[in-house]
C-alpha cells in the first residue's frame, strides 16, 4: 500500500534527524571497506552496553546509530544508493540487538519469550570476550582438519580454536561448520590476528539457525563469493507473506572473506542461549575431496545472486499487477451490485403491469400448508374408513 502523507512527513522528519553514516563512523566517502570495518569495530566496542553501565540508554542509542550506519556503508549496493539519494532508498527496519550479559533476569526472560514467538532479537558478543581476544589473553585449543570436536560452552562465554592450514589446503578451500543436536543457540566467530598487538579482532560472525532437528552455522572459504542470508521473522511471513518473500534475498550479502591464506586461523563458538549452556560439535575441513559439492555450490550461489537482481525488478511488476487486480475486483463487485439492483427493479416494473389484485405471498404460503394438512387428514380418514369396511365384510 502507498504511504499516506502523514507517514511520508514522519519518515522525512526521521531522515532529517539522522546523521551522515560517514560522520557517525568517522570515515570519508573514499574510505575502503576495511577502513570502514575497522572504524565500526572500535566504536562498537567503545559504546558496548557492558562498558557504559552509567548511561546505558545513551550508549544503546549510539550503538544503534553506529550499527545502522555500518549496515549502509558495509553493503556496496546500499552504500551506492546512499551516495546517490541519501536515506530515501534505505530500509527503515532495524533489528533489535541485545547484550545478554547486561540484562537482568526479568528482561532476559522477556527476551527469551519474544525469541520463541519469532521476534528477531540479535544478541551481542559480550565485551569481556571481545576484550580478552583483543588483549590476546584467551585460551586457544588446537583443532585438526577433519577431526570434529564436541563440547559444551557456558552462556555468554566462548571456546577458541586454532587451525593450521597449508598452502595446498588453503587453495582447495576451507569450511568450518558447527551444529547442535540439542538445538542450542550459539554464534560461530572468526578472528583475524592483529599484527601490531598480537591480539585477535572479530572479523566474521554467523548466528546459528534451526535446520530440521539441529541448529547450525557455517563459514565457507572457497575462493568465490558465498553469500550470507539473514533469517526472516516468522511473524512477518504470517502477517505479510508477499513482503516477506520479496525481502527474503535482501539480506543476501557476500561474505567479507572468500578465502584463507596458509597459516594459523582462529575460530570460536560463543554460547548464545538465554539461560543455559550450549552443546555443540565443531568441524573444520579441507574441501579437496569435495570437488563436485564445491562446483555445485558455486553454481547455486551465482544463480541466487542473479535471482536477487531479478526479484527486485519483478516486485515492481508484481505490485502493479496486484494493484490492477484490486481495482478490477472492486469494479467487479460494484458492477455486480448495479446489475442485480437493475434486474430487481426491472422485475418489479414488469410485475406492475396487471389489474388483478396483488397476491400476498404469506397468505398463499399459509393456504398451501392448510391444504397439505387436509390431505394428511383425508389420507388417515381413508385408511380408517377402509379398515372399518373390511371388518364388516368379515
Amino acid at each position: 500500500m502507498p504511504r499516506s502523507k502523514s507517514e511520508k512527513k514522519k519518515k522525512h522528519a526521521e531522515e532529517m534527524k539522522r546523521r551522515d553514516p560517514y560522520e557517525v563512523l568517522g570515515v570519508s566517502i573514499t574510505s575502503t571497506d576495511q577502513q570502514i570495518k575497522t572504524a565500526y569495530r572500535k566504536l562498537a566496542l567503545k559504546y558496548h552496553p557492558d562498558k557504559n553501565a552509567n548511561d546505558p540508554k545513551a550508549a544503546a542509542d549510539m550503538f544503534k546509530e553506529i550499527t545502522y550506519s555500518y549496515n549502509i556503508l558495509s553493503d556496496p549496493e546500499k552504500r551506492k544508493h546512499y551516495d546517490t539519494a541519501g536515506f530515501q532508498t534505505q530500509d527503515d527496519n532495524l533489528d533489535l540487538e541485545l547484550d545478554l550479559s547486561s540484562l537482568g533476569a526479568m528482561t532476559t526472560m522477556f527476551a527469551a519469550l519474544f525469541s520463541k514467538l519469532g521476534v528477531p532479537i540479535k544478541t551481542l558478543v559480550s565485551a569481556s570476550v571481545l576484550e580478552e581476544a583483543i588483549n590476546g589473553s584467551v585460551v586457544t585449543y588446537p583443532l585438526a582438519l577433519g577431526n570434529p570436536v564436541s563440547r559444551k560452552v557456558e552462556k555468554q562465554c566462548a571456546h577458541f580454536y586454532s587451525v593450521r592450514i597449508t598452502h595446498k589446503e588453503a587453495k582447495a578451500g576451507i569450511v568450518c561448520r558447527v551444529q547442535s543436536p540439542q538445538k542450542s543457540n550459539f554464534k560461530l566467530l572468526y578472528f583475524d590476528r592483529d599484527q601490531q598487538n598480537a591480539g585477535l579482532n572479530l572479523a566474521l560472525q554467523e548466528d546459528s539457525v534451526k535446520k530440521g532437528k539441529v541448529t547450525t552455522a557455517g563459514m565457507y572459504f572457497l575462493g568465490f563469493p558465498v553469500f550470507k542470508l539473514d533469517p526472516q521473522s516468522s511473524i512477518l511471513d504470517k502477517k505479510d507473506p508477499d513482503t516477506a518473500f520479496f525481502k527474503k534475498l535482501q539480506g543476501f550479502q557476500p561474505c567479507e572473506i572468500t578465502e584463507l591464506k596458509a597459516g594459523v586461523h582462529t575460530f570460536a563458538v560463543y554460547g548464545d542461549n538465554f539461560f543455559k549452556s550450549a552443546t555443540y560439535t565443531i568441524e573444520v575441513l579441507s574441501t579437496a575431496s569435495f570437488v563436485k559439492e564445491k562446483e555445485n555450490l558455486r553454481a547455486v550461489e551465482a544463480h541466487l545472486s542473479t535471482k536477487r537482481t531479478q526479484i527486485s525488478k519483478f516486485e515492481n511488476e508484481y505490485r502493479q499487477v496486484i494493484a490492477q487486480f484490486t481495482d478490477m475486483t472492486s469494479r467487479y463487485m460494484q458492477e455486480k451490485q448495479t446489475i442485480d439492483e437493475l434486474l430487481k427493479r426491472r422485475n418489479e416494473i414488469q410485475a406492475s403491469y396487471t389489474t388483478a389484485p396483488q397476491i400476498n405471498n404469506s397468505t398463499s404460503k399459509r393456504r398451501v400448508v392448510i391444504l397439505k394438512e387436509d390431505k394428511k387428514k383425508d389420507k388417515w380418514y381413508n385408511i380408517h374408513a377402509k379398515q372399518r369396511w373390511t371388518r364388516k365384510r368379515l
